[in-house]
């Protein structure tokens, strides 16, 4: 069978460790495949809370009230980009940056649910997306849904059997509490840790919740000492 220009995309895919690879390279290599200028890849229930202190742009580009294209991706479930449901010249004047001048969403959907998605955008001087762009998108959530459910879905690999508490910390945390651990490390609070990981300070509480009953620690500070124990022996070896 002849080797289409996507299917290295879905190998990369298909490969990828964890979320934070296809976050940064996989979106990347995606980005630079549509010719965009931005991109990336969000999930619903790690979007900041949009408040007063919320610019108000991003406000707006996150209302579904206001956006027209954010909110016919969030009612079909399916790729769109501005020229499928606007009139030319609309976009325009609802997002008016010039780098944001054609935008192109696609869906990532988990067990029929919309759970997040990939953005790309383009200057307005460049050309706009098409349905050549539209059909290639939606193989590619598909692929990336596909691997991100396995990626969450992954068990976390037990290390009751050894007698050492200190070992496979790095088994029982994800990739993202693993950076959550990090940052607690570095004396950041909920609130600063939600906004260098662009998520909610409720995820972070939640997040860490989970850390202490993985790792049956009770306090931050135990938290630490864990995963510093656990590093120190790795070394070590």
């Amino acid at each position: 069978m002849m080797e289409t220009p996507l299917q290295p995309l879905f190998q990369a895919i298909a490969q990828a460790q964890d979320e934070t690879e296809l976050r940064e390279a996989i979106m990347a290599k995606l980005g630079a495949y549509f010719a965009a200028n931005r991109w990336g890849l969000s999930f619903l229930d790690q979007l900041p809370t949009a408040d007063e202190n919320t610019p108000r742009m991003l406000r707006l580009a996150m209302s579904v009230d206001y956006n027209p294209v954010l909110r016919y991706l969030m009612q079909r479930h399916t790729a769109v980009h501005e020229e499928i449901i606007l009139p030319p010249g609309v976009w325009q004047t609802i997002c008016p940056r010039a780098d944001h001048g054609h935008v192109l969403l696609g869906p990532i959907i988990n067990q029929g649910h919309l759970v997040g998605g990939i953005a790309f955008t383009r200057h307005r001087d460049d050309s706009a997306f098409n349905a050549e762009d539209l059909a290639d998108l939606s193989a590619l959530c598909l692929h990336l849904s596909t691997r991100l459910a396995e990626l969450r879905a992954k068990p976390v690999v037990s290390d009751l059997t050894c007698n050492d508490a200190a070992t496979s910390v790095e088994h029982r945390l994800t990739p993202r509490e693993m950076q959550i651990a990090d940052l607690v490390a570095q004396g950041l609070t909920n609130a600063q840790i939600g906004t260098a990981l662009w998520i909610t300070e409720h995820t972070v509480k939640q997040a860490l919740k989970r850390m202490f009953r993985k790792l049956e620690v009770s306090s931050r500070a135990e938290l630490v000492a864990r995963i510093a124990k656990s590093t120190n022996k790795l070394a070590a070896s």
